[in-house]
């Protein structure tokens, strides 16, 4: 999928606004599984998150997953059935 879709667009926002000067990367990953689980034809149901952001300095990998899926709201297990987070401060 070449062009961004709604909720990948969306997702972007909410990730600036809740990490400010943060670094990232939201790949949408939905064609790879195309007819497996939680695929619903969208093709916006799987993600994958690589961010860097000096806020996560200190936080364990939970506090930093949680504090993403906080930050995303209802669209993880409603809008998106799979996100893979990478969550790094920098220089890890």
């Amino acid at each position: 999928m070449s062009e961004k879709g709604p909720v990948q667009r969306e997702m972007e926002e909410l990730l600036t606004a809740a990490f400010p000067d943060a670094k990232f990367i939201l790949s949408n990953d939905s064609a790879s599984h195309h007819g497996h689980s939680g695929d619903d034809g969208s093709g916006e149901s799987h993600f994958s998150l690589a961010i860097e952001w000096p806020g996560f300095a200190g936080q364990n990998r939970v506090a930093r997953q949680r504090a993403v899926n906080k930050a995303l709201g209802d669209l993880p297990g409603q809008r998106v059935h799979a996100l893979a987070i990478k969550a790094t401060a920098p220089g890890e």
